[in-house]
């Protein structure tokens, strides 16, 4: 009896950690921005924690007009490699003007 019911559990606890979904490692949507004179660009579905230098962007023209409409937290940097003392916390829905420079960005 006491046999039966240990497996009962057992069975029951691995059923109950498969039933949990597992969040997922990606932010949902779109991240846009413009590159040299204003050409669209983006992200789709992006990594999360994880820091994505940003397509089109050089050292001497950086990326620009940020739109995040994923759905997690952006925080955009001036620097690649997510790096330096300049960046800015982007919420999911939030849109900046063209005076924004950045050449890299990592999602929550």
């Amino acid at each position: 009896m006491r046999l039966r019911n240990a497996v009962l559990a057992a069975t029951s606890a691995v059923a109950l950690v498969l039933a949990v979904p597992v969040q997922a490692n990606a932010a949902t949507g779109d991240f846009l921005y413009k590159v040299g004179p204003g050409v669209p660009a983006g992200i789709a579905d992006p990594e999360s924690r994880h820091c994505i230098n940003l397509f089109g962007a050089t050292e001497d023209d950086p990326a620009f007009a940020p739109e995040n409409f994923t759905n997690s937290t952006a925080t955009v940097f001036l620097d690649f490699d997510c790096g330096g003392d300049v960046f800015y916390v982007m919420n999911p829905g939030k849109r900046l003007g063209d005076r924004l420079k950045l050449r890299s960005v990592v999602f929550s």
